[in-house]
């Protein structure tokens, strides 16, 4: 943790919705004037496309969940090197065409390592492993605000079915083989990382989600809930967000409940001052 070159550190599984959540975090840094850089997890990935898939073909339980298969210890020293000085360097991985054209590099690979701009106010993760530790690396002990995107399992299963069918081009069993894969990494190296996270959104909906993979949809916001779980919550001034958020309430002493459809100004309510007080810090320091 750094008071001089904060961290806010974004996690969630593959399909849980951590890029809706970094949208709200740019909403946030634009209007407070907010200088941040980004880190996407794809990007520290170990191998290619390529190399991925000859690699899967002969080990079939390794899937990109897993620490081997991603530059963690390479993460880790970002995160350090960052919250030291403010310094530090990232890549981008090309998903699809889009991410092709605009890196300007073919699908499946990675593009050239490039140094942080100066004179930032913050650096913002956003991945699979932003609050790993264990017993080769400790990531999440650098990160200043830690947040966890953790929709429930079947929920989390039908966003990325929809998003890999609808803009990656894969099938539902290659997608469902992908799932089955990565089960193991999921339960030994993701849920384990939200134990870490000072917040947790969970989206729970209320509509009946028991074969997720043949779901025609996935539920909307206001077929949903979100349940909002604080680490610490003392400070967290509940009242306030029960008034501001209509129809939400506690669940216990350090959560609350709100409609899917006020996800967004829940988020800005209660990130917005958590975001300016780590600015605010680092400007009194410079």
């Amino acid at each position: 943790m750094s008071a001089r070159h904060p961290i806010i550190s974004v996690t969630g599984s593959s399909g849980a919705g951590t890029t809706s959540v970094r949208n709200t975090f740019e909403q946030i840094f634009r209007r407070e004037d907010v200088r941040a850089v980004f880190i996407e997890g794809d990007g520290f990935h170990a191998f290619d496309r390529d190399t991925m898939r000859g690699m899967m073909a002969r080990e079939p339980t390794l899937s990109h969940f897993a620490p081997r298969a991603n530059l963690l210890p390479e993460l880790e020293a970002v995160f350090r090197s960052y919250a030291e000085s403010g310094t530090g360097r990232t890549r981008h991985y090309a998903h699809d065409q889009h991410d092709a054209r605009l890196y300007g590099i073919p699908e499946g690979s990675f593009s050239d390592w490039e140094a942080f701009p100066p004179d930032s106010d913050l650096l913002f993760y956003e991945g699979l492993h932003g609050c790993v530790a264990d017993q080769d690396v400790d990531i999440a002990r650098y990160a200043d605000l830690k947040i966890g995107v953790v929709p429930v399992i079947n929920l989390e299963w039908i966003q990325k079915l929809h998003r890999d069918r609808s803009f990656r081009g894969y099938s539902t069993d290659a997608v469902t083989d992908v799932i089955l894969r990565r089960m193991p990494d999921y339960v030994q190296t993701i849920c384990p990382q939200f134990s870490f996270t000072d917040i947790n959104f969970q989206r729970v909906p209320t509509v009946d989600t028991s074969n997720p993979f043949i779901a025609r949809w996935i539920p909307t916001a206001d077929e949903s809930m979100v349940v909002i779980r604080f680490k610490d919550p003392k400070g967290i001034d509940f009242s306030y967000l029960v008034s501001m958020i209509h129809d939400s309430f506690m669940s216990r002493a350090n959560s609350i409940v709100i409609p899917g459809g006020k996800l967004d100004l829940a988020m800005q309510l209660i990130l917005t001052p958590m975001i300016m007080q780590l600015v605010e810090r680092r400007r009194r320091l410079a």
